[in-house]
């Protein structure tokens, strides 16, 4: 039960120098400062976390200062509270995270801060980049496991296709496509093998993927 979370939250509160209060106005816990105008804590709890507990919180910005969530503490900190794309969630909607234990200890795992992401600019070069050279839109959003058509994987099976005649150097290719070095010598598919120096052909591997894919 949720009430099993009320008195170890309730003295983690007042060791804030506020004063909480349970089942105010269909919050689980009110907890306010002394002073005018008050400083308003609103503690929503849940035996474990959940996207119900998430909204509760959102419910209650509108209401308050800061909004916690709280919930108990898994056994070996396996819980989805102690998921860090969790406390990324609650960092990014201004949320506090606590986690009781079942010593009745009180975890803070995320505080009620506001925050602001910090940019991945890498990422997002990867990303754009990616975007940018895939041809089409040869993948539908949401598939799994299998494989994505990516550019790579689409600048492969353009080299595959001009190898179907016979072997050919990476020169020979690169009109069509300027990454075929790069591509032939990795081989990351295994779809191509080196006959001489120089010159590359298509395995059974690369025959196959120009069946599936083509």
């Amino acid at each position: 039960m949720e009430t099993s979370l009320y008195a170890p939250i309730k003295t983690f509160l007042q060791s804030l120098g506020l004063d909480p209060k349970g089942e105010v106005h269909g919050c689980d816990i009110v907890a306010t400062s002394g002073d005018d105008p008050a400083t308003v804590v609103i503690v929503e709890m849940k035996q474990t976390l959940n996207l119900e507990l998430v909204l509760q919180g959102v419910e209650r910005t509108a209401a308050c200062d800061e909004v916690w969530l709280a919930v108990r503490a898994s056994k070996k900190r396996q819980g989805r509270e102690y998921d860090r794309r969790v406390w990324k969630l609650c960092r990014f909607l201004g949320f506090g995270l606590l986690a009781v234990t079942s010593t009745g200890n009180v975890e803070v795992l995320v505080e009620p801060v506001p925050w602001k992401p910090r940019k991945d600019g890498t990422r997002r070069s990867r990303i754009v980049d990616e975007h940018r050279r895939r041809q089409g839109d040869p993948s539908l959003g949401g598939s799994t496991k299998q494989p994505i058509m990516t550019a790579y994987r689409q600048q492969a099976l353009q080299c595959a296709r001009m190898l179907v005649a016979g072997p050919a150097r990476p020169r020979d290719l690169k009109a069509t496509c300027p990454a075929a070095a790069k591509i032939l010598q990795r081989n990351v598919y295994l779809w191509f093998q080196r006959e001489s120096r120089g010159l590359y052909g298509l395995t059974d591997a690369g025959r196959a993927a120009l069946s599936r894919w083509v």
